[in-house]
């Protein structure tokens, strides 16, 4: 392949593909072809978007599928389709070879190889630079994280009201279940502009799956575990910052966790900085649980104690580029966003987990959340 930019072409929507929102910085829930010859973008649109997405789109050229299609069927046939517009757009534009997601569309690729055209998986990132974030790109993320911290003020007011009786917990004459404090968390949310998918509140041995949704009452003096990932709709981009709360008296041994994990979220922080391999960042909390006696075990039963990555990129995606785990050996880049969630879970005791979001600098890191870490509530 040539040493320049290579060429770009994607078939998808932007639900889908997050590198779709991220080069025309507009939503299309239809399939849409889009290219990136030349270092230029180029969409093809239906009269149904096509206004909208000349308007507040950032695409270089914004052409109406009608047209594009009348051309196709003129070189290829009555029957030319998508496979045929991408054809022609491509002899138009001097272009033979492109870039192509891991994802693609098979069928598609087969058609265009049929037409003559070569095609080249990634094999990874389409986009490596969607990795670092622009000052813009950072400000989106810290509302996402507002709107976080909105969904649990919404759960604290409830956890902090409810009162206790016997093993369940009641507000407002109603038993307190996760059910019940995910739907406040995400009505809060919503209401502040922000899209809530799959809001965690997990307690007691639910918490310890740590992608375990939570269903059922939330009793009192035991764990629970809330993460939340809002998309802010204006935007595309989300939050994700999680706290753990009890409700009641918590025992000895569940303030040591939940200040062995905060001591573990502080130490990976620190650790944080352009150049420094994801995977050293990762060894600082397995020290720091091992220091602490919190051993990790694997069974043919599950796993317990520290089982899952430090942390993974954010942005137009939850799981953006970029991952602090035990197998990455690359290093942080500069300016890219990453959460920090160690946790720590044991069946009988409950998990833990907290969770916060920093951009990566030269030196260190700075903050693209905040909210308290206050946990007991009696």
């Amino acid at each position: 392949m040539s040493s320049r930019t290579p060429d770009l072409l994607l078939y998808s929507d932007t639900r889908a593909s997050a590198d779709l929102l991220y080069l025309g910085r507009v939503e299309v829930h239809d399939a849409f072809i889009a290219l990136r010859i030349r270092g230029r973008t180029l969409t093809v649109q239906s009269a149904l978007e096509l206004g909208r997405v000349r308007r507040t789109g950032r695409f270089d050229v914004v052409l109406a599928r009608d047209a594009c299609l009348e051309r196709a069927r003129r070189r290829h046939g009555p029957k030319a389709g998508v496979a045929e517009i991408i054809a022609v757009l491509a002899r138009e534009h001097g272009v033979r070879r492109f870039r192509v997601p891991d994802d693609f569309p098979g069928a598609l690729y087969r058609q265009l190889l049929r037409l003559g055209l070569k095609l080249d998986f990634a094999g990874g990132l389409l986009l490596p630079e969607r990795e670092a974030k622009t000052p813009w790109e950072a400000r989106c993320i810290r509302e996402g994280n507002r709107l976080c911290a909105v969904g649990f003020r919404a759960a604290e007011s409830i956890l902090r009201a409810a009162r206790i009786r016997g093993r369940r917990l009641f507000h407002r004459g109603r038993p307190v279940t996760s059910e019940s404090l995910r739907f406040a968390i995400d009505v809060a949310i919503l209401e502040q502009g922000g899209n809530p998918q799959d809001t965690i509140v997990a307690g007691g041995d639910q918490a310890c799956d740590p992608h375990e949704r939570g269903s059922g009452p939330i009793r009192p003096h035991e764990l629970v575990i809330i993460d939340v990932f809002p998309r802010v709709t204006k935007t595309g981009y989300h939050g994700d910052m999680t706290r753990t709360y009890l409700k009641g008296r918590a025992r000895e041994v569940q303030r040591r966790l939940v200040a062995t994990v905060r001591e573990a979220q502080r130490r990976a922080t620190r650790e944080i900085r352009a150049g420094v391999a994801g995977r050293d960042v990762h060894a600082a909390v397995v020290a720091c649980f091992a220091d602490a006696g919190y051993e990790t075990r694997h069974t043919s039963r599950g796993s317990v104690g520290f089982f899952h990555g430090t942390g993974h990129g954010l942005g137009l995606e939850v799981h953006d580029p970029g991952r602090i785990s035990p197998t990455n050996a690359q290093a942080l880049k500069l300016h890219s966003v990453l959460t920090v969630e160690p946790g720590l879970y044991y069946p009988g005791l409950g998990g833990c987990r907290w969770e916060d979001v920093v951009q990566v600098t030269a030196t260190g890191s700075r903050p693209l959340s905040r909210h308290p870490y206050v946990w007991e509530f009696r």
